[in-house]
């Protein structure tokens, strides 16, 4: 009895790939009473269809071994990725850039929600605050603790000294804000901004991670074009609100990413609502031909979490808005894996 010939061709519904090209279809026993056992590893935390997913397989072998009436379908999850930060010597599955084409949409609102939401899926998450002349991630995620030097034993047996990221509810997290006054600005040229974001990344003892995600600057400058040369990203998210003066911004940021070549996983609307407007962000994803990857609402909680450093607390049961982060992370997640399902990669080479 193969069981497993009849589930090669089954179309996932949320990838839309046979089972047998996509690697979900791990392993298919039969027991010795006629049960039929079926593995399927998924590549990302959430998966929105799994039911559903579940019922084909069940009706799948159903049909075609009547005798096979009692299907269990287990669930695992491995999480796939680029191995983003394999030329830096991170490990990294998937470094995830979160950029807009101008300041005030809550780009940063967004990425610090990002990783929590992920990070609520059971995924290993870290932030880096690239936006060196205004960060404001460590506000967002209440914490002003300062990251500490330690020394580490390399592969070689060598010693070297890195720094500790702060971790605040769980997440890693870097920002220049742990190195100057609140009230110090940072006035540097490209060449201190590539630095600093080089030792952000391959000066920090990140673990091993499934996502980093990275809050980068509003506009479209160096911080960018550092991160292209320096890492294979899994992609960019574009943050935008609904208001049209916001979307002609956005679209600069679109141009600026697919210049360097770093793909665009989709387009986030903040601060939908009777406010700012709601659609905007969608039309313009679709005129643009990238995924439209969910949209967060113009929202009190929201203001008032960030503004108090709670924003975890946004994802967790009982928050107004957690169903709508946790959307658009699942989103996230998704195009991630279906751009390395259509194009598998190789691990880059280690910088040494």
């Amino acid at each position: 009895m193969n069981i497993q010939s009849c589930l090669n061709d089954l179309m996932d519904p949320v990838f839309e790939k046979p089972l047998s090209s996509s690697g979900f279809l791990k392993e298919t026993t039969v027991g010795d009473s006629g049960q039929v056992h079926v593995l399927i590893e998924l590549p990302v935390p959430s998966y929105p269809l799994q039911s559903e997913l579940s019922e084909q397989i069940q009706s799948a072998i159903q049909k075609q071994f009547p005798e096979c009436q009692d299907v269990n379908v287990e669930y695992t999850t491995n999480i796939k990725g680029k191995q983003s930060g394999g030329r830096l010597g991170l490990n990294v599955k998937n470094i995830i850039a979160v950029g807009a084409g101008k300041g005030g949409v809550g780009k940063s609102t967004v990425a610090a929600s990002l990783a929590y939401s992920l990070k609520q899926f059971g995924a290993r998450v870290g932030l880096v605050d690239a936006d060196v002349y205004g960060p404001s991630i460590p506000h967002l995620v209440g914490t002003s603790e300062k990251p500490v030097a330690q020394e580490f034993q390399g592969k070689d047996g060598q010693t070297m000294t890195r720094i500790v990221p702060v971790e605040a509810n769980g997440l890693k997290v870097m920002s220049m804000a742990f190195f100057v006054e609140p009230d110090q600005a940072v006035i540097w040229r490209g060449p201190m901004l590539h630095k600093a974001i080089t030792q952000f990344l391959q000066d920090t003892e990140w673990g091993e991670l499934d996502y980093l995600i990275i809050d980068m600057p509003p506009g479209t400058g160096d911080v960018s074009l550092t991160l292209s040369q320096l890492l294979e990203l899994a992609g960019a998210v574009i943050v935008c609100s609904p208001q049209q003066v916001a979307l002609l911004d956005a679209v600069k940021a679109v141009q600026m990413f697919r210049q360097v070549k770093i793909p665009v996983l989709g387009i986030i609307e903040n601060m939908s609502g009777e406010v700012f407007g709601q659609g905007g962000a969608q039309a313009k994803g679709e005129e643009l031909e990238i995924p439209f990857l969910g949209e967060i609402p113009m929202n009190a909680e929201i203001r008032i979490k960030s503004d108090s450093g709670n924003i975890s607390q946004l994802v967790e049961e009982g928050s107004e808005a957690q169903i709508h982060l946790l959307k658009v992370a699942e989103n996230v997640a998704i195009e991630i894996a279906r751009n390395l399902i259509a194009n598998p990669t190789r691990p880059p080479l280690e910088i040494l």
